[in-house]
């Protein structure tokens, strides 16, 4: 059986089951689609088609977006990846670490021992979280009274750190902090730098923080699946006019689109005639950045939105200029050494540039890591594999 005949079964059966309401796919070699399907609908209860050009809201698949903006100004020497952010965002020079809360419930903070650096960021082990994973941030954010991150108020960046910078890996608002770095050096709004020199050479033209109206016509809604099993549309949405846009998590776009940026880090950073980084940038970019450092299990704090997560257990990951790194080869068939990540609602990525294959993977369903969305995804990649 081919690879489409495969790939089609396994992801319409989901769709047909109602294990997931609408599912897109897509992969790639380093020059021509190998496979690409969609099935299901938008949105439980309404008659629009799950495409390949459904608007999906990637989540924190934009970090790869953000950290490639972040590496392109590193590259014409306007920022640094180990000198201090604070030259370049002052407040970044202030932030305390958290070291408890008292009797009254106050925060007990001290100085880091080193500053915070872009490379601390774009690797995840500047001491920054997310209140998704971790009680302490909740519990700070409550007695601060700091609106959650997913707002977009740039109070929601001033949180605390949970360790000095370093000193160990902790997923958290890092990449958010080097959009912003992207503003302070480039003098553009985010999403500005991104189409003029990302999005736009990359022709992701239907990837924005902004949902046009055109991309709207064609937005799946996010849906949450009850302790039942039962999955029911919301209509969550990053605000439209946010106060910062949000480098760690706030783009959406389509399949078709994030290929484009898969297949451009599988091309040693080129995409037809445009260069949008340095070979040797991606050859940084794709390997181990923070020392003996380990990814380690996410730990959920906010079940509606996230499962515990944790991708191959008990395989060593490492992560390198904002994608992360399986040490060893997948039981799936992904070599050692390859670069993904995924979105809050579902969404995922894999660039394997030892065997020049790569994919992406997108429905519209919380909590993430979901007990029927996360294995469908790893049995579409493991048959692109065996195919």
């Amino acid at each position: 059986m081919s690879l489409k005949a495969k790939a089609d079964a396994i992801l319409s059966s989901a769709t047909q089951s109602g294990d997931v309401p609408g599912v897109a796919a897509i992969a790639t070699d380093r020059n021509n689609v190998l496979y690409e399907g969609a099935f299901g609908v938008r949105t439980l209860g309404e008659p629009a088609e799950m495409t390949l050009d459904t608007v999906v809201w990637i989540a924190s698949m934009t970090k790869a977006i953000t950290g490639t903006a972040a590496m392109q100004l590193v590259e014409q020497g306007k920022l640094e990846l180990d000198g201090p952010a604070s030259k370049v965002i002052p407040g970044l020079g202030e932030v305390k670490v958290l070291e408890g809360f008292d009797a009254e419930g106050q925060a007990r903070m001290r100085p880091p021992k080193r500053p915070i650096t872009l490379r601390h960021l774009l690797t995840h082990t500047a001491g920054f979280s997310y209140e998704f994973w971790n009680g302490d941030i909740q519990n700070y954010q409550a007695t601060n009274t700091l609106p959650v991150i997913i707002t977009c108020q740039d109070s929601a960046l001033q949180t605390p750190l949970l360790f000095d910078p370093g000193d160990r890996w902790e997923y958290g608002i890092n990449i958010d902090w080097a959009g912003k770095m992207v503003e302070a050096v480039s003098g553009k709004r985010l999403g500005t730098y991104l189409t003029d020199h990302v999005l736009g050479p990359l022709e992701m033209h239907d990837t924005a923080f902004r949902i046009t109206s055109a991309m709207r016509e064609r937005l799946a809604k996010i849906h949450f699946r009850g302790e039942d099993g039962s999955l029911a549309a919301a209509d969550t949405e990053i605000l439209q006019e946010p106060e910062f846009e949000m480098g760690g998590g706030g783009l959406y776009g389509t399949v078709g689109d994030y290929l484009k940026f898969v297949r451009m880090m599988l091309n040693e950073g080129r995409a037809g005639s445009e260069q949008i980084l340095k070979p040797e940038t991606v050859e940084l970019m794709s390997h181990n950045a923070m020392g003996e450092s380990l990814v380690t299990l996410l730990k959920t704090m906010a079940p509606p939105f996230t499962n515990d997560a944790e991708f191959f257990p008990g395989m060593p990951k490492s992560w390198g200029l904002s994608f992360m790194i399986n040490n060893e080869v997948a039981p799936i068939g992904r070599s050692a050494g390859s670069l993904s990540w995924a979105g809050l609602a579902n969404t995922y990525y894999w660039i394997d540039q030892k065997r020049g294959l790569g994919g992406v993977y997108a429905t519209q369903i919380m909590p993430f890591a979901d007990v029927k969305v996360l294995p469908l995804f790893l049995e579409f990649e493991k048959t692109v594999y065996q195919n």
